[in-house]
C-alpha cells in the first residue's frame, strides 16, 4: 500500500514525532538524552529551523518545529542520522533505531500552536516520569523560564506575555495530540531489574545466564524485554551485547 502524503503546512510549522523501531529505547542514559539535545542545536545551526519546544522519553521525542531553509523533512532526517551514527558506535550496533517514518502534523493556528506546546511538555506527567512540567530535565519548559539559546521562545511568550506561560501551563492538559497510543514503558530501578531477572531466568548471575543454551538465553530475552526492561539494563544483568537483545525474538519479522 503506498504512502499516504505527508500534509504540509502553511504556516511552515509542525509537530513532529519519532520513535524507536519496535517501540524500543532510543535513549538508554542520560548522556543520549544530553547527545540528543546538542544535536539538535548543531542541526539547527546549519538547517536553519525554528526550534518552539521539545521532549525526549525512553522510546520517542516530540518537536515543535517551523521550516525555514530547507523542507521539514530535510532537517528531522539530518537530526535522527546523527544521532543514529552517535548511538550504535556508543552500544556497538547497527541498523535502524527510529522507526523509518516519522510523524508529523501541521500546525496552522496560535491556538492549537500553544495547544501542542503543552502537549509536548506534559508527555512526562502523563507517563509518571515527573510532577509538573518544570521538574522533568529533557524538556524544553525550563527554557521558557531561563532560556538556553536552543529554543525560539519568542512566538509563544508574545501570546502568553508576563506569567502567562506558566500559568497556561498549570491549568493541566487532557488534550491528544498526534499520541503513541499505547502505555508507556515502565522504568525500573536496577534492583527492581535484578529481581526481575531472577525470577524470569531463574539465573542468579551473569555467569550462570551465560551457561544457558543459545536458545534459552533468546527467549529469555524475549521476555525481559516484554517485562519493560531497558537493553542497557539486560545487557548489564545478561553480559549480552545491544545487538543480540535487540534481534531477539525479530528473526521472524
Amino acid at each position: 500500500m503506498p504512502r499516504t502524503a505527508r500534509k504540509t503546512a502553511e504556516s511552515g510549522i509542525y509537530h513532529v514525532m519519532l520513535r524507536g523501531i519496535n517501540r524500543q529505547n532510543i535513549f538508554e542514559e542520560p548522556e543520549d538524552y544530553r547527545k540528543m539535545i546538542w544535536i539538535l542545536g548543531r542541526i539547527k545551526e546549519k538547517s536553519g529551523f525554528e526550534l518552539y519546544a521539545y521532549c525526549l522519553m525512553s522510546n520517542h521525542m516530540h518537536l515543535l518545529i517551523k521550516e525555514v531553509k530547507e523542507p521539514i523533512g530535510e532537517s528531522v532526517r539530518r537530526v535522527a542520522d546523527k544521532y543514529v551514527y552517535w548511538f550504535n558506535i556508543k552500544y556497538e550496533r547497527t541498523g535502524h533505531l527510529f522507526q523509518d517514518r516519522f510523524k508529523s502534523e501541521p500546525v496552522e493556528d496560535d491556538s492549537y500552536f500553544l495547544t501542542v506546546l503543552r502537549y509536548i511538555h506534559y508527555n512526562p506527567i502523563k507517563a509518571g516520569l515527573a510532577a509538573s512540567p518544570r521538574d522533568y530535565e529533557y524538556s524544553s519548559y525550563t527554557e521558557y523560564e531561563w532560556p538556553a539559546g536552543l529554543i525560539d521562545t519568542g512566538y509563544a511568550l508574545g501570546m502568553l506575555p508576563g506569567d502567562g506561560f506558566r500559568t497556561y501551563h498549570e491549568e493541566g492538559c487532557e488534550d491528544r495530540c498526534l499520541d503513541m497510543n499505547e502505555a508507556p514503558r515502565p522504568r525500573y530501578t536496577e534492583e527492581k531489574a535484578e529481581a526481575i531477572m531472577r525470577r524470569v531466568t531463574g539465573c542468579g548471575s551473569t555467569a550462570a545466564f551465560q551457561e544457558l543454551s543459545r536458545e534459552q538465553r533468546d527467549m529469555h530475552l524475549i521476555r525481559l524485554k516484554e517485562k519493560g526492561l531497558s537493553i542497557r539494563q539486560i545487557s548489564r544483568l545478561t553480559g549480552e551485547t545491544y545487538y543480540i537483545i535487540q534481534k531477539a525474538g525479530t528473526d521472524g519479522e
